[in-house]
C-alpha cells in the first residue's frame, strides 16, 4: 500500500501548497519527484532524498541551479506523510526558525 502525501492546512489554506505554487517549475518538479518516491518507499527512503531533522521531523531535499529547497514533514497515522513547511535554504545549516515552524504545526495537528 502506498503512503499518502497530505499538506498542513490552516483555515482551509495550505502554506506549503502556496509556497510550492510560488517557486519555479524546476525546483517544484524536483520536490514532487521526491514526494513520489516517499509515496512508494515510505519511511525507508533516505539520503540523498530525505533526512531526519529532529523530533520526528524530516526534510525533503531538492536543489537546482537556482538554489536549495526543503520541505519539512512528519509521518502521521495510517501511512500518511504531512508536509508542514517549505522554504529555500540559504545557509549550510537548516535555520532554527524553519524547524520551529514545522514543530509548531506538527503539534497543532497532533493535539487537534
Amino acid at each position: 500500500m502506498k503512503w499518502k502525501i497530505n499538506y498542513y492546512s490552516q483555515n482551509n489554506k495550505s502554506p506549503v501548497k502556496k509556497w510550492l505554487d510560488e517557486i519555479g517549475n524546476e525546483p517544484r518538479a524536483e520536490i514532487f519527484k521526491v514526494f513520489e518516491m516517499l509515496s512508494k518507499y515510505g519511511i525507508d527512503l533516505g539520503l540523498p532524498f530525505v533526512r531526519p531533522i529532529e523530533n520526528k521531523i524530516y526534510e525533503v531535499r531538492a536543489k537546482d541551479k537556482s538554489g536549495i529547497y526543503r520541505v519539512l514533514y512528519f509521518a502521521y497515522k495510517e501511512k500518511t506523510f504531512v508536509m508542514l513547511h517549505g522554504f529555500q535554504k540559504k545557509t549550510q545549516v537548516t535555520p532554527r526558525k524553519e524547524i520551529d515552524i514545522a514543530i509548531k504545526r506538527m503539534k497543532e495537528l497532533k493535539n487537534g
